[in-house]
């Protein structure tokens, strides 16, 4: 049988800065994200499966994605660990799910960063294909496995 791929929509919503950007993104701003995270294998062909003709079952794949992004970064703010954050307001007094991360948090960051999450809990015989990220309507990222 011949490969398939597999994609699955997922959405979130976000807060986050660039610091030291030049631009207005420099000033804590929201997102509704767009996350497409495809999958590529061969279904599986066993008789007695009872997911026989499936690569993943869409299920599995949105309870990787859901648990391991969208639960943690739905609804959080997300600034850059050295951004002075503690100097100007407490945030994570302020806010129940804030996040640093070690990378400028830009879309393009942020998509290495899911491919990276779920590229780790994928079943052995499930390659991770691409994974693309909406920032806005007309604005997104993409990360391709076969560019990395």
């Amino acid at each position: 049988m011949k490969k398939i791929r597999v994609t699955k929509q997922f959405n979130f919503e976000s807060a986050h800065a660039l610091w030291k950007y030049d631009g207005k993104c420099k000033n804590i701003h929201g997102h509704t994200y767009k996350l497409f995270v495809t999958v590529i294998g061969i279904p599986i062909s066993d008789e007695n499966s009872v997911k026989k003709g499936m690569v993943i079952d869409f299920g599995d794949l949105k309870k990787i994605v859901k648990t391991q992004i969208v639960d943690v970064f739905d609804h959080a703010v997300i600034l850059n660990e050295k951004a002075p954050y503690k100097n100007f307001i407490n945030v994570p007094e302020m806010f129940e799910r804030f996040i640093t991360t070690e990378y400028q948090p830009t879309c393009e960051n942020m998509v290495v960063h899911f491919a990276d999450i779920v590229k780790k809990h994928l079943p052995n015989d499930v390659d991770l294909f691409s994974v693309k990220l909406y920032e806005t309507e007309t604005s997104y990222a993409e990360w391709f496995a076969s560019d990395n």
